[in-house]
């Protein structure tokens, strides 16, 4: 095992929290931390590259405790939950899971979870990093719905790549196979209670575990690395590569509370036909009427391979900066820079050229299709 982190290098305090996993994580030797929802996040155990082919050849898990999950129960929960989010819930069953937004009143994205619905009154948020927790309180509690919500004992992990099908198998059996893309179940392993989805951040075949006793998360980490031991699993950070491929977004990089679900490529999110009533409805509905004054666009950006951007680069066209990049590296396998670049519509057109400030110096840049690969989502469902 590898020297454990000193997390002096980023801990000043008690004030942030550790996960379930992380004196599992701590084995295999994290090379760096971030803060993610209040809690430490492993950024990487190899270089970025080199966990990226791991998860496109072998399969790589992955703690995604961060992801807090806002638990919402009680009389009112399924109306209360519909009025987050512009998805029509009452289309979703108990046992599936949906991606979902959460919205503001003036149409801003303040979250974009994955969704499940446990029972017809009980629902669980998984969340990017920002606070949901207090803005559902505070809409409860201006809403005068019957709902308790709460932060429960639920700690996800990520089980992700073409061989995660055999680690899930050797877990729970035949029946964790028979899932169908973002539906789950609620079983126990070794009398550890967990729920598995068919669902994951990658764009690969993959699979969550949703850890309920938050006691047991050193004994859940090493029976997922036992069982993946024959599959050569290894334990990884985000892989923003596949992800930016893929044409998934980060919230807070790709989109925020100052961008709406148009702009960034959302808009099937918003179930345009849904009756009842959610915030930012009428936000929404004059921007579909109007249209929107910016897009997120994908972009391929010349030159030798950039490192993944830090801030958001300045975009130019002429000597004017109209934009900026949002999200961008170089993909190993596409062996170009590719990604994400906020512009005004205008600019978004396929072919424009735009010039991007990267540190390097500045860089030629083309506005291109997104996803850059497997835009069926094919190798996700399979």
């Amino acid at each position: 095992m590898s020297e454990p982190f000193d997390m002096h290098l980023v801990q000043c305090g008690a004030r942030l929290r550790r996960t379930p996993y992380f004196e599992a994580t701590q084995r295999y030797g994290p090379l760096g931390y971030t803060v993610y929802n209040h809690m430490f996040f492993p950024i990487r155990y190899d270089t970025l590259e080199n966990e990226y082919w791991h998860l496109l050849n072998h399969v790589t898990v992955w703690d995604v405790s961060v992801e807090r999950n806002v638990e919402i129960t009680g009389p009112d929960a399924a109306a209360f939950t519909n009025l987050l989010t512009p998805r029509d819930l009452t289309k979703c069953d108990v046992g599936q899971g949906k991606y979902v937004l959460i919205t503001g009143d003036d149409g801003g994205i303040i979250n974009d979870p994955v969704l499940m619905r446990l029972a017809k009154n009980h629902f669980w948020l998984a969340l990017a990093d920002s606070d949901v927790l207090l803005w559902a309180r505070g809409l409860a509690y201006r809403s005068n719905m019957k709902v308790n919500i709460t932060e429960p004992d639920v700690s996800p992990i990520q089980i992700q790549g073409p061989k995660s099908k055999d680690v899930v198998k050797t877990l729970f059996g035949d029946k964790v196979l028979k899932l169908k893309y973002y539906y789950f179940l609620s079983t126990k392993l070794d009398k550890i209670p967990v729920i598995v989805t068919r669902t994951g951040w990658t764009a690969e075949v993959g699979y969550e575990i949703y850890l309920r006793d938050g006691s047991r998360g050193v004994d859940l980490w090493e029976r997922v690395m036992e069982a993946g031991k024959p599959h050569n699993i290894k334990p990884t950070g985000p892989s923003d590569i596949r992800r930016v491929e893929a044409g998934i977004l980060n919230w807070g990089a790709d989109m925020t509370l100052d961008t709406n679900p148009y702009e960034v490529g959302l808009g099937w999110l918003v179930d345009e036909n849904k009756r009842a009533n959610y915030m930012g409805k009428k936000a929404l509905e004059q921007v579909r009427k109007k249209g929107i004054k910016q897009k997120l666009v994908g972009v391929e950006i010349d030159g030798d391979p950039l490192e993944f951007n830090m801030t958001k680069w300045p975009v130019k066209k002429g000597d004017k900066v109209i934009g900026k990049i949002t999200s961008a590296l170089y993909s190993p396998r596409m062996k170009k820079n590719v990604g994400y670049a906020l512009v005004p519509i205008k600019q978004a057109e396929l072919g424009n050229t735009l010039v991007v400030q990267a540190p390097v110096g500045e860089r030629n840049a083309t506005v291109v299709k997104k996803p850059f690969l497997d835009p069926k989502k094919d190798i996700p469902k399979s």
